[in-house]
């Protein structure tokens, strides 16, 4: 699937854009998600056992499918932009932004000179190998989605610098960490948790952004729509095969 505005287009014009996270770094289960019908789906990096060989075989699984894939990069460090973005990625995710210079960064990072300090290679998969490149450089920084992680007190602190920022497109709260970091692990519902991410959809909304957020309870979703959030990932296929094979295991075991 080549690149194209329409998709960072709704995103920022804060639709309903869903998606699911992928974190065993298989293409068979990034194929599968894809089929699924998720608008996006995000090929976790960061964590889980993936590596750029399975990132790359994910990116050509998803690509025979309708559905968007994004990368959580490791760090937010402008080799892992490179890399992932040469492969094919239509969007990053990258892991505790915590200041508007650090958000600054990303941009810089996806984006090729004069926009941004990307590196300049022109047979990549992103550009059919070069068949394309002359299109992709001149149309890639308004096609290609940026999304900084919120996961840290600082994070939200600095979060109207961060969503000022021209290029970042969605602030995404790392639920499991900010909470960790504001002493309150796990307990979404607190009050210290929400009103940190009113200040995020607050700041969304102000600078033109979409606000995001992860969940793995489903009676969260609706919660997270009311609450602003308009790019939501719901579980992921770790979570999707453990909960099949438990709930057939405990078929088998009944008596």
């Amino acid at each position: 699937m080549k690149l194209s505005p329409t998709f960072r287009s709704r995103v920022l014009n804060r639709e309903w854009i869903v998606g699911t996270w992928l974190n065993l770094g298989s293409p068979v289960t990034a194929e599968l998600a894809g089929l699924a019908g998720f608008d996006w789906v995000l090929l976790d990096h960061e964590h889980g056992p993936g590596g750029e060989d399975t990132m790359l075989h994910q990116l050509q699984a998803v690509s025979a499918t309708p559905t968007v894939p994004i990368v959580r990069i490791a760090a937010n460090e402008l080799p892992r932009f490179k890399r992932a973005l040469d492969m094919g990625a239509h969007g990053i995710m990258a892991p505790f932004v915590s200041s508007a210079a650090e958000a600054q960064a990303t941009v810089q990072a996806m984006r090729y000179p004069p926009r941004g300090l990307r590196g300049v290679a022109k047979s990549h998969r992103a550009s059919s190998f070069g068949a394309d490149f002359e299109t992709y450089y001149q149309t890639a920084h308004e096609c290609l989605l940026n999304i900084v992680q919120i996961e840290t007190a600082a994070a939200v602190e600095n979060i109207e610098g961060i969503a000022a920022i021209d290029g970042v497109d969605v602030l995404f709260v790392g639920p499991t960490d900010l909470s960790y970091a504001l002493g309150i692990r796990d307990q979404l519902g607190h009050p210290t948790f929400l009103a940190a991410t009113q200040r995020v959809v607050a700041a969304a909304r102000q600078h033109g952004k979409a606000a995001g957020i992860l969940v793995h309870d489903p009676a969260l979703v609706e919660k997270c729509r009311g609450w602003g959030f308009t790019f939501v990932a719901l579980g992921s296929d770790g979570g999707a095969v453990r909960g099949g094979l438990q709930q057939n295991l405990a078929v088998l075991r009944a008596k």
